[in-house]
């Protein structure tokens, strides 16, 4: 056998001396062609060493088995020489691979992280090499066999690595080399793996080595022919990196965890085959669990992110998913735009709010977190924390430490469970709107490359958003536009009826004295000024509107519930003591007729021997009305998606434009409109609008 080895190395030594020869001859002048001349030189002195050894007296009778007891024997390793020798020659092929991928600095710059890992993987297996008079023979195998295994690992990971990072027009001139420095190291792989299973270094398989080696040659020879120019810098990949890493921590995990399994076995007597077998399962399940872990891949990310690499993002993969995520077709989009920010920085969830008519801030979608009630998580219009983001564009971190002069976030905003950073919505200028993220899966240090990203994607998400609340408003400026043509067919309907009351005037001189007739005319006049007063309350919101004027409420509503009197059920009015005399700033006859509708509305979906509740009170500085009813009452969906919405009304007369009216001039007074409804129990209707106070606004004057 020691023989055969000989030769086999033999062929090697003389194929990668010609390789070196030709390296430094013919193709001198390329890049590439320095650093395979080294490597294929270490190469002709490792194999010739190998060589050395069969042929001499080192290795006697093939001596690759175990000594007595099971235990690796004084020559189940090559000798120091040849162990350093090997150590050399994988550590040119890395630095091979390394140099063609761009990782290598000028004199004076720091090496990048990816050499820095490497050349500690080898300065370990160095070390391991080095403490052969120092180890027992048995540890000294395992740790050598180990270490022979990760070096092959590392240099296929690096392999890996400079073929996707290739780009696919490039690949023709690189295969080769991937295909013969892969070789090398797919071979050593096999090898280290067959001793470490079988606790001894195989004499086939070493002897078969040098003739693998030698095959290599040639394809890196052709790799260097096909090379016209030298191999650009390429930058690694963080998808790549990110999963050319999580391959390697698992293939050294179930190698650690194949070596526990074997001890259990070797151990375990006539239980060892079941612990081991019930040991494995656990071990891949455990394995699984970490692989499919949300905050395990977070924290992988921002690990890779900050040892690797000089910035934390790659900026044109980040964009790409942030812009698709906006991009999707559907309705969600407030969700969506929650979404792609919270995958910058791995947050788990988040809530957003949007600016309304009245320059209040109102929740409008949460992702991921439990939904904000709109009375209790408002931000009042001119808020002092709102102006502050809006002023200095600046990212809050609730938990910590303020800048000077800034803001404190309200205290309801701080309760929220792991609520962590608010990113501002900024668009011309303006704060549109902003986002709460929940505490990230993985630590992450908010430096200025986190804050700019940040902020650039929260004015691109403000965009979006806005685009779609301009697409909304034209659509109901189209439903508008709309319901003017059809005032054209209202007009139609009040001719005829013009032109039926003038029919009976004109006979009512000659009819006077017919019964018959006074009968008939008394119907149709009814019927008639009851159709167009309908027409004329429908059409009435055309016109222009008047001057807002301080208002006493409870006279406002006293004559409401005085007109609604003939209705069943008569609807009821209480007011407290603390709600006489209040007074808002409205225009009369629209606040009038919103709370008529209010009214109405109740006395329509509330049964004859049901009631009608009118209440009115003061609450702080704001007046509280509230309208409750024992009706038919409303489902959750139905008052989230059509209770408000124009032109959609369950009527077989209605128009639909009653309830977005009603709440659309109370959000312009400054107020709420809120609605608490179940099915078959009822509906309340709470209107809260702003205080008139004269003194204070003479006080302010």
């Amino acid at each position: 056998m020691n023989g055969t080895a000989s030769y086999s190395y033999a062929s090697a030594a003389l194929a990668f001396l010609f390789l070196c020869v030709l390296l430094l001859s013919k193709w001198r002048d390329r890049a590439p062609s320095r650093w395979l001349a080294a490597a294929a030189a270490l190469t002709v002195l490792w194999a010739a060493a190998c060589a050395m050894d069969g042929w001499s007296d080192g290795w006697t009778g093939g001596a690759f088995g175990a000594g007595t007891g099971g235990e690796p024997g004084p020559a189940s390793l090559p000798p120091l020489a040849t162990v350093l020798a090997e150590w050399l020659r994988s550590a040119a092929w890395s630095a091979v691979l390394l140099g063609m991928l761009g990782q290598f600095r000028p004199r004076g710059v720091m090496p990048t992280p990816l050499s820095r890992w490497t050349a500690g993987a080898y300065l370990l297996a160095l070390a391991v090499a080095l403490s052969r008079p120092w180890l027992a023979q048995s540890d000294y195998f395992t740790l050598s066999v180990l270490g022979g295994i990760g070096l092959a690992v590392l240099g296929l990971a690096l392999v890996e690595q400079l073929y996707r990072n290739t780009s696919a027009h490039k690949r023709w001139a690189v295969k080769f080399a991937c295909l013969g420095m892969g070789g090398l190291f797919v071979y050593d792989f096999y090898m280290y793996s067959d001793a470490l299973l079988f606790r001894e270094l195989s004499g086939e398989l070493w002897a078969a080595r040098g003739l693998v080696n030698a095959l290599t040659a040639p394809l890196l020879a052709l790799a260097v022919a096909r090379q016209a120019a030298a191999v650009p810098q390429l930058a690694v990949s963080r998808r790549m990196l990110f999963h050319s890493a999580a391959l390697v921590g698992a293939a050294v995990y179930l190698l650690t965890m194949s070596s526990a399994a074997y001890y259990l076995r070797y151990v375990g007597g006539s239980w060892g085959s079941l612990m081991q077998l019930a040991f494995l399962f656990g071990a891949s399940m455990l394995l699984a669990g970490i692989l499919f872990s949300g905050t395990m891949r977070a924290w992988l990310r921002v690990f890779i992110s900050k040892h690797f690499y000089r910035y934390n993002y790659d900026y044109r993969e980040e964009w790409l998913r942030f812009t698709g995520t906006l991009s999707q077709p559907g309705p969600l989009l407030a969700e969506r735009s929650i979404q792609a920010l919270a995958a910058l920085v791995e947050s788990p969830g988040g809530a957003l709010w949007l600016r309304e008519d009245g320059g209040g801030y109102a929740p409008a979608a949460q992702w991921q977190m439990p939904p904000q009630r709109d009375a209790d998580c408002r931000l009042a219009p001119g808020a002092p924390f709102a102006r502050f983001i809006e002023q200095r564009r600046w990212l809050v971190d609730l938990h910590g430490v303020p800048p000077d002069g800034a803001e404190p976030a309200p205290d309801w905003l701080r309760a929220i469970p792991r609520a962590w950073l608010v990113v501002p919505l900024m668009l011309h200028g303006q704060l549109t709107g902003f986002v709460l993220l929940l505490r990230a899966r993985s630590p992450v240090v908010l430096n200025w490359e986190v804050i700019d990203l940040l902020k650039i994607a929260g004015s691109q998400a403000a965009s979006y958003l806005a685009q779609q609340q301009a697409d909304s408003a034209l659509m109901l400026a189209r439903q508008f536009d709309s319901f003017n043509r059809l005032s054209t067919f209202v007009v139609h309907d009040l001719k005829n009826l013009v032109a039926q009351l003038s029919l009976l005037a004109a006979n009512a001189e000659k009819h006077h004295d017919n019964l018959d007739f006074q009968a008939d005319m008394r119907r149709t006049m009814v019927y008639s000024v009851q159709k167009m007063k309908g027409m004329l309350q429908k059409l009435s919101r055309t016109a222009s509107p008047q001057p807002a004027t301080p208002l006493a409420l409870e006279r406002l509503l006293l004559q409401a519930v005085e007109q609604k009197a003939v209705f069943r059920p008569t609807p009821r009015l209480s007011i407290a003591a603390a709600g006489a005399d209040v007074l808002v700033l409205a225009d009369a006859e629209r606040l009038e007729r919103v709370l008529g509708h209010l009214i109405q509305n109740a006395i329509e979906a509330t049964p004859k021997d049901g009631e009608v509740g009118v209440t009115l009170s003061r609450d702080g500085e704001r007046v509280k009305l509230e309208i409750r009813d024992t009706g038919s009452g409303m489902s959750e969906e139905f008052v989230r998606e059509r209770l408000f919405k124009p032109f959609d009304s369950t009527k077989s007369a209605g128009m639909g434009i009653g309830a977005f009216e009603s709440r659309e001039y109370i959000h312009e007074l400054g107020g709420q409109l809120e609605v608490s409804s179940r099915p078959q129990q009822g509906s309340t209707f709470t209107v809260h609008l702003p205080l008139y106070r004269r003194d204070a606004l003479e006080r302010a004057a």
